[in-house]
């Protein structure tokens, strides 16, 4: 047994190797934002960690190179993540870790400090899994803030900041919860994940494009790509465990992963640009791999994310629609709009005249995810009912004048799907039904109408939509094609093409959506503004400017 063999099986009692940022008292802000950077060895550039070689033999030691996250709260507990990856960008997708089970320690504790430790164990690692970690917790006291960490080969993880959802009968005075979506590695520095962490909000959803799945230089902007993709583009499982390692990597991810519990769902690039169920992005051309890809996609989606057991892909299905409920304040029910819908009507991107779009059995949804939404929804209690999911819901027409020109991948691409839902929650009068969504890498804040043609038609409830976090580069604050959508469509209240994300705050009375935006993320260090903001009161659906 070598020396770190033994010393990982020390008693949880014997955590010898403090880290730094708890040597002396600090905020809460600066012990999980600025202590994250200060516990990584060393940075590449970027903001990419890296190990720091032994000084006895020069390898490699530090397993943590991905950081720490935590995910789908409950009253009890919440799911605990890492993966050990010494070197990251590994072509084989393994991390640079041995071919065998390493085991890790893992701690919970109450205080920052890991004096009042409430749980810990050991758990083991295998080569067969990439190394990764869930740790499913349960019996602790909900709606209270708890810090884990994690040990293995000598090393200790930075520290990550979770906590359990609100008892199920308990009425919480509030919620704040950010969301996010569309990070493409190449186009920009993930500061607007910083700016999201400082905040510290108790929960964070990502809707999707957690990375982008192209080799290099293939999907570039105007402006020319600020960093490069490693490896080919993804289509193995090794392609797959590199490209997520590549963006954990990144120490304003891990910030953001460890300021609070994630919970998240995937949109197309996860797998493949477009793809619908089990068709790719482009069926005119021979894929007989597809169906495997898309199983080596989902195995590498599970392994590096902070997902509950009910989500171990089997072959190439994986269970990720589930709720996810904050006391009796808000229930949030989150979709998958990929691996149940219908191809995209008459091809992908925005068309006009597409007759097929309107086919009534055509579906975004499945029908099975459709009736357990209703059904959710109709059950539901709770003050806020919201929706998280992946693409655009209310109706967008991006023609002027009388052309009617929509798209395809959207919920305007499925127009059946979107009326089933929208007569589902005025039969069952949901109380105050909130849609939540990424994609299309400009924030939005809509109106949802009983009938989106006409203006004067009821509303029954919002739609809220997060800019990337660097898609697209830059972006600026309106442009031509954001005046022609407000003008063409009175619900959309406001558009916006700059990168950021929604940082909303949940009370019994009103919620409060603030749309935060970065003036640039070619280039590291952007400061965060709030561009605009909306309330809507309880029972009141509709949105009003702040």
């Amino acid at each position: 047994m070598s020396d770190s063999d033994r010393y990982d099986l020390l008693p949880l009692t014997h955590w010898s190797r403090p880290l730094s940022s708890l040597s002396s008292p600090v905020s809460r802000r600066s012990f999980l934002v600025g202590g994250l950077a200060a516990a990584a060895a060393a940075s590449l550039p970027g903001g990419v960690a890296t190990a720091a070689p032994s000084p006895r033999s020069g390898r490699l030691i530090d397993p943590f190179q991905l950081g720490v996250a935590s995910g789908d709260p409950s009253p009890d507990g919440m799911v605990l993540w890492t993966r050990l990856a010494p070197r990251p960008l590994a072509e084989d997708g393994l991390g640079g870790t041995p071919q065998r089970v390493i085991p890790v320690q893992w701690q919970v504790s109450a205080d920052e400090g890991f004096r009042r430790v409430v749980r810990r164990g050991t758990e083991q690692t295998r080569p067969e899994s990439a190394h990764s970690l869930h740790v499913e917790l349960a019996g602790l006291e909900p709606g209270r803030e708890y810090f884990y960490r994690f040990r293995a080969q000598g090393n200790l993880s930075p520290v990550g900041r979770t906590r359990t959802a609100p008892a199920v009968t308990s009425r919480p005075d509030s919620l704040h919860m950010a969301f996010a979506s569309c990070s493409q590695y190449e186009h920009g520095f993930f500061t607007a994940y910083r700016r999201l962490a400082e905040e510290e909000p108790e929960l964070v959803l990502f809707l999707g494009d957690y990375f982008y799945e192209y080799e290099k230089q293939v999907y570039k902007i105007a402006a020319g790509n600020v960093r490069d993709h490693a490896g080919p583009e993804t289509v193995t499982l090794a392609n797959y465990r590199q490209r997520h390692a590549q963006y954990k990597s990144d120490l304003d991810l891990q910030a953001a992963h460890a300021v609070a519990p994630w919970v998240v769902v995937w949109d197309d690039h996860e797998v493949d640009n477009n793809w619908a169920d089990e068709i790719p992005e482009k069926p005119e051309i021979p894929q007989p791999n597809f169906l495997q890809r898309r199983a080596d996609a989902f195995r590498a989606y599970y392994e590096n994310m902070p997902l509950r057991r009910t989500s171990v892909p089997q072959g190439i299905d994986l269970q990720l629609y589930r709720r996810i409920q904050w006391g009796q304040l808000a229930n949030f029910h989150m979709l998958d709009t990929r691996q149940y819908r219908s191809d995209q009507a008459c091809g992908d991107g925005a068309k006009s005249g597409c007759a097929e779009r309107l086919d009534p059995t055509r579906t975004i949804t499945g029908t099975e995810q459709e009736r357990w939404l209703l059904d959710g929804l109709g059950a539901s209690s709770t003050t806020w009912d919201v929706l998280g999911q992946q693409v655009f819901f209310a109706q967008r027409d991006f023609a002027a004048g009388p052309e009617v020109r929509v798209s395809m991948d959207g919920w305007d691409g499925y127009k059946a799907s979107r009326d089933r839902v929208l007569a589902g929650i005025a039969a069952r009068d949901v109380r105050n039904p909130v849609v939540l969504t990424g994609d299309v890498h400009r924030h939005y804040a809509n109106d949802l109408k009983a009938d989106f043609d006409d203006p004067s038609s009821k509303t029954v409830g919002v739609e809220l939509v997060t800019s990337s976090i660097t898609s697209n580069g830059d972006g600026s604050d309106q442009t031509p094609a954001t005046d022609t959508q407000l003008a063409e469509n009175p619900h959309i209240r406001f558009a916006n093409t700059q990168r950021g994300y929604v940082s909303t705050r949940f009370a019994a009375d009103q919620m409060r959506a603030d749309f935060q935006v970065l003036p640039f993320v070619t280039r590291p260090g952007a400061p965060v503004s709030t561009r605009a903001s909306f309330v809507v009161a309880d029972g009141s659906p509709g949105l009003v400017p702040v």
